[in-house]
């Protein structure tokens, strides 16, 4: 069993969260990626007008339907809190129902993990990090801050080759280009429910 792990606050999910795990799942060779909706992010606070925690949830049960590879898991909202990778990470290997992890993470998060993550190194111990570029032209200091986090915690880090989605929840929550953005049940569900309409007004 190969189980991947997608997790962010998801205010909103998009295609960009979407497109980064069908890629590593296909060049991983992935059983499942569980999408893990972040209760309280540890280091930032939630936007002004941000959806709440049960929107979240529904927007990315919205986006995984009909994907029988993809999955919504709320360990992280169950264990209320601030959210720490490595404390999902622990639970994850103690179900002991997942087999080996690969946590899906993007060039930003990866370039930072030794200074802004808390227990790193149990981190790479718990799982493989299969890393995709949040934008162009980062290929290069992704390869050599791999490098380094190999030999400073022999991580195992898999760099997944795939087309970058330059897509960010901020400038959904903008109001930019919602439907190109989102899959149409979680467009559906925003304008039904008129959430981000705070940000969006102040733009």
């Amino acid at each position: 069993m190969r189980t991947g792990i997608m997790g962010g606050t998801f205010n909103p999910p998009h295609y960009g969260h979407l497109y980064a795990a069908e890629h590593v799942r296909d060049a991983l060779g992935l059983d499942k990626v569980l999408f893990i909706p972040t209760n309280l992010p540890p280091h930032k606070k939630m936007p002004a007008g941000s959806a709440n925690t049960e929107q979240r949830c529904e927007m990315v049960q919205r986006m995984l339907k009909g994907r029988s590879w993809a999955e919504l898991n709320t360990i992280e909202i169950d264990r209320g809190g601030a959210s720490y990778t490595v404390d999902t990470l622990r639970a994850l290997k103690k179900a002991g129902k997942y087999g080996d992890l690969f946590l899906i993470m993007g060039t930003d998060m990866l370039m930072m993990l030794d200074y802004g993550w808390r227990d790193p190194e149990e981190i790479c111990r718990l799982c493989t990090l299969a890393v995709v570029a949040r934008e162009l032209g980062q290929q290069k200091d992704l390869q050599q801050k791999a490098q380094q986090l190999r030999e400073k915690y022999q991580a195992d880090i898999r760099l997944v080759d795939c087309p970058v989605v330059e897509i960010s929840s901020t400038q959904i929550r903008q109001g930019e280009s919602l439907i190109e953005m989102l899959p149409p049940s979680v467009y559906q569900y925003i304008e039904q429910n008129r959430l981000y309409t705070h940000e969006k007004e102040n733009f």
